[in-house]
């Protein structure tokens, strides 16, 4: 191809060409294509000032691509006669076999490498231009002046399409129109298609003809009309008519698709059929040649009334797959029956019972009815079978890629269906970020190794987890530019794929690996990563039927690993969110020694969380809950449900009141909700609940639950039980009332607190899992921290459907020495007594630096309740993490903090109070309440 004329000024980026010939970097202004192939030209060592082209003289002037296009050719210097417009037509090697001129004058003017037929504009000896570049990126391209690698070429622009044959999807040619710039037209794109499109259908018509030149030296022997079944008429007896014979149409399917494979194998064969009615069914293959030379395959049925003995046939050694089709593809004959017996030329088939098939002459048996099925070629049948066999593959891809929603696991599912149906090795490249579950802002540059997979194990590919930095020019990075496949049927000669790492490519080639297809992995416009697909121990290389199969797979992966990619973010976003709502450390408090394990579910986050919160009078309130359903939302219920638990556990209610409390705040939740739901929002279905006090002064334990599973209690000497609780309703019914139960724990009591997902599966009984939970807590002497770890060891399960939540707590008491009580009467006159005994109590802890504050707080507390409350009346002093001043009486009426006006004699006391202490409150008891101040012990 070349210019009919000198335009007198470069166009294109001319500018970008030469900074790219002096070494400068630039991607920013030039077409990918274009640049791809200016860096695979210059990896070849090309030169733009090259002018010679190799010449071939042993082209077929009359190739069936010659024949086909001559007419097509004929028109179009028609259209453009009296143009600069010259158009050329090349095979599949770049060969230019013919050429039309708009102006047959111009041909005379041009040299022979623009004019002749003969010369090869392959890319890898003219460098960047149409014909070469069509036949390298395998679709309709346009190349514009300065953007030819060749100065020669640089005063024109062209416009080059890809012929195929459309049986094999084999690219055979390449249609080049070449214009001035000045001639671009915005309808030539679409011209050239039709062109092509043309040229490509008269290449089938070519084929129909042959195939109908066989069927008529087939009737002209007269072979069925020999056999007496077509009453001499010249007409066989086609599978239509067979159909009433008995056949019905899943029959003739069969039939064909076995008529096809026969065809394939080139042989003259028989095979036998079982049909699903248990008819048989002989199939013959005979070879025929047309009177122009044209071999091909006719195949016969002859039916019986009866199964084919099957074992009577001589069974033939399998022909292998046939040529074209993927490395895997069952052999001919392999899927519905015995395989053929092949039969040299004028034999008979093997021997067999007379009525399950033809006699020894090639005569149909007695009873026995006979009809064409198929006429063809064997490559077309080769094809025939090759796109079955892909369409099968196609099938099953939609069940086994994607089953699950893992990125990685994903890819693999793509590389196992490939390998060795399609491939023999396929390697797939991901962005990091992707692995991560986000969009990747640049996948080319952060590239990473997700899966190598193969027939052997030792071929040298980049391993899982390497980073991949690929170079401009190679196949891999001209698919991610350009979005499309890449095919390179030679890698021996893929100059940008050796190119990227000479040794690496050297270890690969020399186990045979000698063709690629480079596939981008694209869903809902993402671009995730590459796969590529390698070939050494099938001999055929990739075509483009090949490189379609490969996207067909790549883009049904892709859109599995962009849903497991927006799986994992979700997943993660909602990990992430209920790691942020869950407690981050457990906070001082000496009632209980704690460890706690949180175990998020493998898919889907749950709404399982768990609390430690210090109460007032060294009291600790231990929670496990379990939100119903996974996701953000239940992660989101849950931080709301274990923030209203905390703020009720502050103002020091019962458990079976807090649980009435967070019942009603669910149920509100979900009416609230209630309204979003019709818009197709998930509302919320309920939750469960376990809430426990322990109070080390008294080492009493009241707890209440709302549907969840009852805490496992260890006593000192190693015993466990499982308390019987009032079991509650679970939290969102609203309405219906909690109970609690109080049960003494002796010192070195451990209370083992879980969530359903630990015990509760649906592989595993509950009374089974609940046993083993009771022979691994047996252990006395062991730390909560190891009773933990060794309760997620050995009963979690390696995959877990649901989340766990795990709370182990070991009591403590405080000891006698630490707690002081006194009993007071309603008198005002005792007040100072107290205050006598404090400060000598205080003195005997060592916190002589307290009774300042002590005796000032103790004063205002006690002359409250002497005053105000009622009898009986109690002061409590207790040495622990704090000084605690606790004063009780029966009142259920509590103090309010308040400023007083300048002008009141009282109303400062509770204000003095909470001056001194570092934290007060009250708390209400079944016999009253009480009021308490903590007091720092460093705070003198």
């Amino acid at each position: 191809m070349g210019a009919t004329a000198d335009t007198g000024d470069q166009i294109g980026p001319a500018r970008s060409r030469e900074r790219f010939l002096q070494g400068d970097q630039v991607a920013g202004g030039v077409r990918s294509p274009i640049l791809n192939s200016w860096l695979r030209c210059q990896s070849l060592g090309l030169s733009p000032e090259q002018t010679e082209l190799p010449y071939r003289d042993d082209f077929d002037p009359d190739s069936r691509l010659v024949r086909a296009a001559a007419p097509v050719l004929d028109q179009l210097a028609y259209r453009f006669s009296g143009s600069q417009m010259n158009v050329c037509l090349a095979d599949g090697e770049g060969t230019v076999l013919q050429r039309r001129f708009g102006e047959p004058s111009l041909a005379q003017g041009l040299p022979p490498i623009q004019s002749v037929p003969g010369f090869v504009f392959a890319e890898r000896f003219a460098g960047t231009n149409g014909i070469g570049l069509a036949l390298a990126e395998r679709r309709l391209i346009q190349v514009y002046g300065a953007e030819h690698f060749a100065q020669r070429s640089q005063s024109n622009a062209c416009s080059a399409i890809p012929i195929r044959d459309q049986l094999s999807g084999h690219v055979v040619g390449v249609l080049c129109f070449g214009y001035p710039h000045s001639y671009e037209d915005p309808a030539l794109p679409a011209l050239v298609r039709r062109a092509a499109e043309s040229i490509e259908r008269r290449l089938m018509e070519q084929r129909s003809a042959r195939e109908r030149a066989l069927l008529r030296t087939y009737l002209d022997a007269g072979h069925l009309a020999q056999n007496g079944s077509d009453a001499g008429n010249g007409h066989p007896m086609g599978l239509a008519e067979l159909g009433e014979s008995g056949l019905d149409r899943g029959d003739q399917m069969l039939l064909k698709e076995k008529a096809t494979e026969l065809i394939g194998s080139a042989q003259r064969a028989a095979v036998e059929v079982a049909l699903p009615h248990g008819r048989g069914v002989t199939l013959l293959s005979r070879l025929v040649t047309s009177r122009s030379g044209v071999e091909g395959v006719v195949v016969e049925a002859v039916l019986t009334g009866e199964a084919p003995p099957v074992h009577h046939i001589s069974m033939a050694p399998h022909a292998g797959p046939p040529h074209g089709a993927p490395a895997g593809t069952p052999p001919h004959g392999s899927q519905a029956g015995p395989p053929p017996v092949h039969l040299p030329d004028g034999a008979a088939p093997t021997d067999r019972p007379p009525a399950a098939g033809p006699p020894r002459d090639g005569g149909a048996a007695p009873g026995a009815v006979r009809g064409l099925v198929l006429v063809g070629e064997p490559e077309v049948g080769k094809y025939a079978v090759a796109a079955r066999s892909r369409l099968e593959l196609l099938a099953e891809a939609s069940t086994r890629i994607g089953t699950t929603l893992d990125v990685t696991r994903t890819a693999l599912e793509l590389a196992e269906m490939a390998v060795p149906r399609l491939a023999d090795y396929v390697t797939i490249d991901l962005p990091e970020a992707v692995l991560r579950g986000e969009e990747s802002a640049d996948p080319r540059s952060e590239l990473h190794r997700a899966v190598v997979h193969g027939i052997r194990e030792d071929c040298p590919f980049y391993p899982v987890g390497q980073r991949v930095e690929l170079r401009p020019g190679t196949p891999h990075m001209r698919c991610l530019d350009s979005g499309e496949a890449v095919l390179e049927a030679d890698l021996r000669t893929a100059v940008g794929w050796i190119g990227q790492e000479p040794e690496h490519a050297r270890r690969i080639l020399a186990h045979d690996v000698h063709s690629l297809v480079s596939v981008p992995l694209l869903a809902r416009g993402v671009l995730l990563g590459v796969a590529s697909f390698y070939r050494s121990q099938d001999p055929a290389p990739f075509g483009d039927d090949d490189s379609r199969l490969a996207q067909e797979l790549a883009a049904r992966a892709a859109l599995s690993i962009d849903n497991a990619r927006r799986y994992t973010r979700e997943h993660n976003l909602a990990l992430a969110l209920q790691r942020s709502l869950l407690p981050h450390g457990v906070p001082e408090q000496g009632a209980v020694e704690v460890a706690h394990r949180y175990l998020p579910a493998e898919s889907g986050v749950g709404g399982d969380w768990f609390d430690v919160i210090p109460l007032s009078g060294t009291r600790v309130a231990l929670l496990v809950g379990d939100v119903v359903g996974h996701g953000l939302h239940a992660a989101a219920t849950m931080g709301r449900l274990r923030t209203a638990a905390r703020n009720f556990a502050e103002l020091e209610l019962a458990p079976d009141e807090l649980l009435t409390h967070l019942d009603n705040l669910l149920v509100r939740l979900d009416r609230e909700e209630g309204g979003e739901n019709a818009s197709g929002s998930t509302g919320i279905v309920g939750a469960t609940c376990l809430y426990a006090v322990y109070d080390p002064t008294t080492q009493l334990c009241t707890m209440a639950r709302a549907g969840h599973p009852p805490p496992a209690l260890v006593d000192p000497g190693g015993g466990v039980t499982f308390p019987e609780l009032p079991a509650g309703p679970p939290l969102g019914l609203g309405g219906l009332p909690f109970e609690t139960a109080e049960i003494r724990l002796p010192e070195g009591s451990t209370l083992v607190l879980y969530t359903d997902g630990l015990v509760e599966d649906r592989h595993r009984d509950i009374d089974v899992t609940l046993d083993q939970l009771s022979r691994i807590l047996a252990d006395p002497d062991r730390a909560p921290e190891e009773t933990c770890q060794a309760v997620i060891d050995a009963m979690a399960p390696e995959h877990p459907a649901d989340d766990i939540a795990l709370l182990v707590a070991r009591t403590r008491t405080l000891p006698a020495d630490r707690l002081a009580t006194w009993d007071v009467a309603a008198d005002p006159a005792l007040v100072a007594g107290v205050r006598a005994a404090a400060t000598r109590q205080l003195a005997d802890w060592g916190l002589d630096e307290l009774s300042f504050a002590a005796e000032l707080m103790l004063s205002e507390l006690v002359t409250n309740a002497v005053r105000y409350g009622t009898e009986p009346i109690q002061v409590r002093l207790i040495h622990d993490r704090t000084l605690i001043c606790e004063v009780s009486d029966g009142s259920n009426t509590a103090p309010h903090l308040r400023r007083a006006a300048s002008t009141e004699e009282g109303g400062r006391g509770l204000f003095l109070v909470a001056q001194l202490a570092h934290a007060w409150g009250t708390r209400y008891t079944t016999h009253g309440k009480v009021i308490w101040a903590e007091c720092a012990l460093d705070a003198a």
